[in-house]
């Protein structure tokens, strides 16, 4: 699973295991692959001019740390651990591309409801005027304005609105069927810009970097770190919710 000993003009190239990759995962890039190249969780020879070759072993690496990523929500770190537990010998998993179960007793780790880093991925938003929003959320003038005032929903600075915010707002409207007015949602406020702000400490600086790649790993490590920062704050509603029900 290393590059030693390769002979480094065979193999594919990287747009080549794209290609491979993408009927299976149709959000897997090239900047996706070079960042997992950077984490280390795979080694690609190179051959003299400096481009990437890879084996079979390497595809079938990526496929097992893809889904992984996709199936079984483990962060990196955890897939890298295993996998050098597996180079070295010391686990009894099935190597990468015969399965694609994450490490016993990980399997516990709930997929389902849970976030995967794609869902971060940046996709066009559509700007909305105030009157669009409205419209799509099916709230009144007066309800807006309270959301605003709590600051769940903000204005960009032309003064539109997206999509997103006419999410938010529907959402707060069926949340107030339960009792729930805006004002009570302050936390979640808080809390997201609070979550955002840390995130921010850590990727801030990879956005800084020079570099062709540099701004591709900085994008996969912050959809990483979202999807990993909502995941866990979504068990923990769980539990606290499992407390209340008492299951």
């Amino acid at each position: 699973m290393t590059a030693a000993g390769r002979p480094s003009g065979e193999g594919l190239s990287i747009g080549a295991v794209l290609s491979r990759l993408r009927s299976e995962f149709p959000d897997v890039t090239i900047s996706k692959i070079r960042f997992l190249e950077s984490e280390g969780l795979i080694q690609p020879a190179r051959t003299a001019s400096g481009y990437r070759r890879f084996t079979p072993a390497d595809v079938a690496r990526l496929r097992f740390v893809l889904a992984a990523q996709r199936d079984h929500y483990l962060p990196l770190k955890v897939i890298k651990e295993q996998l050098d537990a597996a180079d070295r010998g010391e686990s009894d998993q099935h190597a990468p591309g015969s399965a694609t179960r994450p490490p016993r007793g990980l399997m516990s780790v709930p997929a389902n409801g849970l976030p995967s880093a794609r869902e971060f991925a940046e996709e066009p938003l559509r700007r909305l005027t105030k009157e669009d929003l409205l419209e799509q959320a099916g709230i009144d003038a007066a309800a807006l304005g309270e959301l605003e005032q709590y600051g769940l929903v903000r204005p960009g600075a032309a003064g539109f609105y997206d999509t997103d915010s006419a999410m938010v707002a529907r959402m707060v409207r069926s949340m107030a069927e339960f009792g729930i007015e805006p004002r009570h949602l302050r936390a979640f406020r808080a809390s997201a810009d609070r979550e955002v702000g840390l995130l921010e400490q850590i990727v801030a600086p990879m956005y800084r970097q020079h570099g062709e790649d540099a701004r591709g790993r900085a994008d996969e490590a912050m959809r990483e770190l979202a999807a990993l920062s909502v995941g866990l704050h979504t068990l923990l509603v769980k539990a606290g919710l499992r407390q209340i029900s008492g299951r």
